[in-house]
């Protein structure tokens, strides 16, 4: 198969979508399947190897959900032409399974054959998937953590030139409005650094991830420190309509006063105008789709 094609059916899955909410669980599933193969295990894979991985993938980067469903994308991935079973007779692809069945009848999946082959011998290819999908399903601040929550290695080697990974950009535009839109300081810690006239670690952060719909605008952005970037895409806290920042319960540790508790219930600095505070809808998304765990008492 073309390496175009190969792509373009990676990129063409069939994901659950419905006003922006998260349905990470075939992504997930194929970046597993994805890192087992590179470290050149080709043959099928037990659901019961599968689920408790998967599993942790979902409650780290999924949206918070009362029951996770790793069985679902297990069969459902084969309607998209890139799984198969060790015993196929057994499902109807169309129809859900429950993980009960899929263990007991200790149900195995993989990529299939042809596809394999390539991604094996083709390590160019295999990386071009792999950021092919965090790209469309991830943002850039979660990408190496699901690369090492998954066992996948993307270095190349400097010296081939052919092989040079192309740096992911933000738009630039989208940046400097944001940093601009608030005086370029982080909107929860005031950090803003310069390096003579270069901003250092401040970053422009999407409300609503560009990945599920969210749109280039003042309305959907927070100037954000790296630190804080990052715990904002990890769910660590999250901001309301009010503009408050809200931990979760779930957060502890070293570290966990000085950048998240000091903050929890106070509002963060708002942007220089009115008409760029952020929007309640995306907000409402953040907290649905990305905040992890319950409110703290304020």
């Amino acid at each position: 198969m073309p390496h175009n094609d190969l792509l373009s059916q990676f990129q063409n899955i069939n994901t659950w979508k419905s006003k922006g909410i998260r349905a990470p669980h075939k992504p997930l599933l194929m970046l597993l399947a994805l890192g087992e193969i590179q470290r050149g295990n080709t043959g099928f894979i037990p659901y019961a190897s599968i689920e408790p991985k998967l599993k942790e993938l979902l409650l780290d980067f999924g949206p918070q959900r009362k029951t996770l469903y790793p069985n679902f994308p297990f069969t459902k991935l084969a309607n998209d032409n890139l799984w198969q079973f060790n015993r196929p007779e057994l499902l109807d692809t169309k129809q859900d399974y429950s993980s009960n069945f899929l263990l007991k009848n200790d149900l195995q999946g993989k990529f299939p054959d042809e596809i394999t082959q390539q991604l094996k011998q083709d390590p160019e290819l295999l990386r071009s998937v792999v950021e092919t999908i965090l790209e469309q399903n991830f943002p850039e601040t979660l990408h190496q953590d699901i690369l090492d929550a998954v066992g996948i290695d993307l270095t190349i080697d400097p010296l081939n030139s052919s092989n040079m990974r192309q740096a992911r950009k933000r738009d630039p535009l989208f940046r400097e409005s944001i940093l601009k839109a608030y005086e370029y300081r982080c909107a929860v810690c005031g950090f803003g650094v310069r390096l003579k006239h270069k901003i250092l670690a401040l970053e422009a952060a999407h409300i609503m991830w560009h990945q599920a719909g969210g749109p280039d605008v003042e309305v959907n952005g927070l100037a954000l420190c790296a630190t804080h970037h990052k715990l904002f895409d990890l769910g660590a806290f999250t901001v309301n309509a009010d503009l408050k920042m809200l931990v979760s319960d779930e957060i502890n540790g070293l570290g966990a006063t000085e950048w998240l508790l000091q903050h929890h219930g106070k509002s963060i600095q708002p942007p220089q105008k009115k008409a760029f505070y952020p929007n309640p809808e995306y907000t409402a998304w953040h907290v649905h789709e990305v905040f992890k765990g319950g409110y703290r008492d304020i």
